[in-house]
């Protein structure tokens, strides 16, 4: 992959990435490393996160660039508390979340959803990033410095009768992040949310049709 580190520069800054072990979680992570950024992958699987932090680090060598492997599942407020305490004993800081990993464990109809995947769709992909966000805010606010970035999807934005719960999770992350600005923003601190389109990656992988992906169904 191809980066243009001359765009902007994050030598300093310490970085969460959660779901980093793959797909947009790790592109991103990739690229805060290779703008100077110390960054923490995250997922559920240790080693998994321990080969991506590897191999930025090999990548980075001699530069400013640096990734540690912390694991943590983000539908346990405990292991995102730890990820959260564990990232200030190694680096002292935190300067920028990005809230990247969330699930979707069902397609299909609303109608035949079972509640559990309906709880769990939006336990993890909007409680837990109010969960980390507020876990962190604190120390950007007391620094009057941060940033934090919600990967949301253009699905949060329409209808789809195939993933339609994992959309509504991702419009109320549109929400979450328009209130933690209105609170947060006179500390200086940015929060935004990113809207990716269909993007070829492990999770979209149960949109596979005969004649492969239908991307007008992943949002």
């Amino acid at each position: 992959m191809s980066i243009q580190t001359e765009l902007f520069d994050l030598t300093g800054k310490v970085a969460i990435v959660t779901g980093s072990s793959k797909g947009i979680g790790k592109s991103i992570a990739e690229a805060f490393a290779a703008h100077g950024a110390k960054v923490v992958i995250s997922s559920r699987k240790v080693e998994a996160c321990e080969a991506v932090a590897a191999a930025i680090n090999e990548s980075c060598e001699g530069q400013d660039g640096e990734a540690i492997a912390i694991p943590a599942n983000i539908g346990h407020k405990e292991e995102l508390q730890s990820l959260v305490d564990r990232t200030r004993e190694a680096w002292g800081r935190i300067d920028i979340v990005v809230c990247n990993a969330a699930i979707n464990p069902y397609y299909g109809p609303s109608k035949d959803i079972p509640d559990s995947a309906f709880d769990k769709i939006l336990s993890s992909n909007v409680k837990s990033n109010h969960w980390l966000c507020n876990m962190v805010l604190p120390e950007m606010q007391e620094r009057q410095d941060g940033v934090v970035l919600v990967v949301s999807s253009v699905g949060g934005l329409k209808a789809s009768t195939v993933i339609g719960t994992y959309n509504i999770s991702k419009a109320a992350d549109f929400q979450l992040v328009r209130n933690l600005a209105a609170e947060y923003g006179k500390f200086n601190i940015r929060v935004n949310a990113i809207a990716p389109g269909g993007v070829d990656t492990p999770m979209n992988s149960n949109l596979n049709f005969p004649e492969g992906i239908d991307w007008s169904l992943v949002h």
